[in-house]
């Protein structure tokens, strides 16, 4: 029998991420010899990256960081997933997520696929995903990535449960004036999830859609003919307050928008992104 312990099981877990069943296998495999077992554990992950390619992997995280720049500052962040909240939560799930982050920051990349070629300590984001993978046994997926420029930059991360890192993050640009009340309408972006930052920024095929549904409900629902423009510019206008920033209704008061708290404050707002993990 092989000498290991159930103290050794669960600490192999938590270092590797990998399940319960395959942690006993590779320790016994390694007659208890834990750093043979990671090897164990790594090797026979990477043989089965290519069967985990179906796989579903909508659990994960959002990391993000801002960093200043010659014209102000510059948030990133990345969504990576992986199949399970318990990977999720893995330190050294954790770690490499960082390190895609850090990545991310220095290579000026702007897409996922960019990313998976940028260097990291000598490898690349889609080496060091592929490793990752053999050692956690699990799909992981780095989603996308998100960059956003701004005088100022502000972040906000949410976490949908206290003992799951941040499911959430927004990103928000604004000019200095704008910075004063950034770090609440970046909490409201977060809970709101605003499509747009104003109605100018809707597609014309988008108004056209919204546009031509109002008209035919208005119609269906038997309305005058008279009354169909106005009834449709109304609702019109209801997708706009749902969908557009600085038209929806701020959280913290809803007798007034977004954009008028940002008015009152003498600041404009530049840009924002906004992920959430799966979504």
């Amino acid at each position: 029998m092989a000498n290991y312990t159930t103290a050794d099981i669960k600490a192999l877990r938590e270092k590797t991420g990998a399940g319960m069943l395959d942690v006993k296998k590779a320790l016994d495999e390694a007659d208890g010899d834990v750093e043979k077992a990671i090897e164990i554990i790594r090797v026979k992950g990477l043989k089965g990256i290519a069967k985990r390619e179906g796989r579903s992997a909508s659990a994960g995280l959002i990391v993000a960081r801002v960093v200043d720049s010659g014209d102000g500052q510059i948030g990133v962040m990345v969504e990576i997933n992986a199949e399970t909240d318990f990977v999720a939560k893995n330190e050294k799930f954790l770690d490499f997520a960082d390190r895609v982050l850090t990545a991310a920051v220095d290579s000026d990349a702007e897409t996922a696929e960019a990313l998976a070629e940028a260097d990291v300590d000598g490898t690349t984001v889609k080496d060091l995903t592929d490793s990752m993978q053999a050692v956690i046994g699990e799909k992981i997926v780095v989603r996308r990535l998100g960059r956003l420029v701004a005088p100022k930059v502000e972040l906000y991360l949410h976490r949908t449960s206290p003992d799951l890192p941040a499911q959430v993050a927004v990103l928000l640009g604004t000019d200095a004036a704008g910075a004063e009340v950034a770090h609440d309408v970046a909490m409201h972006i977060a809970a709101y999830s605003p499509l747009y930052l104003s109605r100018e920024d809707v597609p014309a095929e988008t108004v056209a859609k919204e546009r031509a549904i109002a008209e035919e409900t208005t119609r269906a629902e038997g309305k005058p003919e008279k009354a169909i423009p106005r009834i449709v510019e109304g609702r019109l206008n209801g997708y706009f307050r749902e969908n557009c920033l600085v038209d929806q209704p701020y959280a913290k008061d809803l007798k007034t928008t977004v954009g008028k708290v940002v008015k009152a404050a003498g600041g404009t707002i530049t840009g924002f992104l906004r992920f959430r993990v799966g979504a």
